[in-house]
């Protein structure tokens, strides 16, 4: 397993950015699929984003399709969420998560099935004028 810290979390108009980061600690995170899920105010936890070990196959839900990027860097073991265009529904407590040995090709068609080995803590993302 690895321990996952998130960070970046804040509150931000409509229309604004923000970027989370997760760090990872421990070994193979090379070797790790990450992902982005979030829970808003009384609402269930549902995925945001995924990536597969090496970067090179990414998924998003449909509703941050075209807003919202993931992205990771093996040598710092780190997965970013680039988050563009924020609207007030995307408040939630955004967590990262991370699934060892995942194909990239299940990361590309069902990434929420994924069983994920580890969690983080969350960070709170609030979208209000």
């Amino acid at each position: 397993q690895v321990r996952l810290v998130e960070s970046g979390g804040g509150t931000v108009q409509p229309g604004g950015s923000l970027r989370l980061s997760c760090a990872a600690s421990g070994r193979a995170f090379s070797s790790y699929a990450m992902a982005w899920f979030r829970q808003g105010p009384g609402k269930e936890r549902e995925f945001v984003a995924a990536i597969s070990w090496s970067g090179g196959s990414s998924s998003y839900a449909d509703s941050v399709k075209g807003r919202f990027t993931i992205s990771r860097d093996n040598n710092k073991s780190t997965v970013n969420l680039q988050m563009n265009s924020l609207k007030p529904e995307d408040t939630a407590v955004y967590s990262c998560a991370a699934a060892y040995g995942v194909q990239p090709a299940v990361v590309e068609t069902t990434p929420w099935l994924i069983e994920y080995d580890s969690w983080g803590q969350g960070t709170q993302v609030t979208v209000s004028s």
